[in-house]
């Protein structure tokens, strides 16, 4: 790509899809810092990096409004926020959790699959918006719960380091079954990850 393409993509871009990418940019500095927190005395970076969840969670629900007040919507921008929303509400709260103490290989197994289950939802929503926008004028409903919901989950872990209760102390302790290990705080990232992929849990879009 020449540079005269970089700057015609760039011109391409609305006011909304600057907020999105700052929703990026808070998700992959989250992953950063989480990845910092492992690090012998970096324990505050597990704190930073729950920080950034809610400043990106603040530029995704400001890029959808900002889109609807310019009348600016368009594919580029739902596919931008799509992808951005992996990012901040899937792989980083993920890395969060494992950071946190939930490394074992079971606990893996269940934040991979919390991971998969947030892409399967927004791949879903984003084929099935046109349909039920050219049906009502507006999607009126979300199926399964939207992948934000995921900032529960990084205030629980918020909280766990705020009381120092990480790794070997984090909340619930941790079983062993078969050869490998799981901490059972592990299992709220599996119970939101299935609550994101129902098709039977229908709620209001706002």
């Amino acid at each position: 790509m020449n540079q005269q393409s970089h700057f015609s993509m760039i011109r391409g871009f609305h006011l909304a899809d600057w907020f999105t990418l700052a929703n990026a940019a808070c998700g992959m500095a989250a992953v950063f810092a989480a990845m910092a927190s492992v690090r012998p005395g970096a324990g505050i970076s597990l704190l930073l990096a729950c920080a950034f969840i809610p400043a990106a969670f603040v530029f995704d629900v400001l890029d959808g409004r900002i889109a609807r007040w310019r009348q600016q919507q368009s594919a580029l921008g739902r596919e931008l926020d799509s992808l951005a929303d992996v990012i901040s509400f899937g792989v980083a709260p993920a890395a969060i959790g494992y950071a946190a103490g939930m490394h074992g290989l079971w606990d893996c197994v269940i934040l991979g699959y919390f991971v998969c289950c947030g892409v399967s939802r927004l791949a879903r929503y984003n084929i099935t918006a046109e349909a039920l926008s050219q049906e009502a004028g507006k999607v009126k409903y979300f199926e399964g719960t939207p992948i934000p919901t995921s900032l529960l989950l990084v205030v629980v872990i918020a909280v766990a380091a705020w009381q120092g209760r990480l790794g070997a102390s984090l909340w619930l302790g941790q079983v062993e079954l078969g050869p490998w290990t799981l901490h059972p705080l592990a299992l709220m990232f599996a119970v939101s990850g299935s609550l994101m992929i129902s098709k039977t849990l229908r709620i209001p879009k706002l």
